[in-house]
């Protein structure tokens, strides 16, 4: 009876047992409480308890399905001009951060690879406070040079043309 009821609803058999047993647990916690009382047929309440509990695993399924949908959705639907706008931050990235000294960039990887300030000092054999410096102006430097490629000022500009 449970099979079929579940099979109807696009189970598998081994769907079925799983929500036989299941109901079984359910009924057996109700009959364990003083107060419950089975007003008809144990066989009809066991039906409407596994029903209810199927119901309950098909709606979460049609969650997680709808929830993977609108994931997909949402990723294949990226804008091509977005996507070239990502690629070439990337390279205006690159191509800023090769310009700057060794030392600069080295601290700026390793904190990237997130070592600690100290970590870094030790490997390279400079003092905390000096790594800590050098990082900040590193940073500083790197985001004016971003900032003032055209490339980057063209991004902005077609950007704020859009918001308009």
């Amino acid at each position: 009876m449970i099979r079929l009821l579940v099979t109807r609803m696009g189970g598998t058999p081994e769907d079925a047992r799983d929500i036989f047993q299941e109901g079984l647990m359910i009924m057996l916690e109700k009959i364990d409480n003083k107060e419950f009382a089975l007003t008809c047929k144990f066989k009809t309440y066991l039906y409407c308890v596994c029903e209810n509990l199927w119901k309950s695993v098909l709606v979460k399924r049609q969650a997680a399905a709808n929830y993977l949908v609108r994931r997909v959705e949402v990723e294949d639907q990226k804008d091509i001009t977005e996507l070239m706008d990502s690629n070439l931050c990337r390279e205006i990235f690159i191509s800023v951060f090769d310009t700057l000294n060794p030392v600069s960039k080295k601290i700026l990887t390793l904190y990237w690879e997130e070592m600690s300030p100290q970590e870094i000092a030790d490997k390279l054999g400079y003092t905390y406070g000096y790594v800590r410096k050098k990082k900040c102006e590193a940073q500083a430097e790197l985001t004016k040079k971003v900032k003032k490629h055209p490339d980057y000022k063209r991004i902005i500009g077609s950007e704020k043309m859009a918001k308009w």
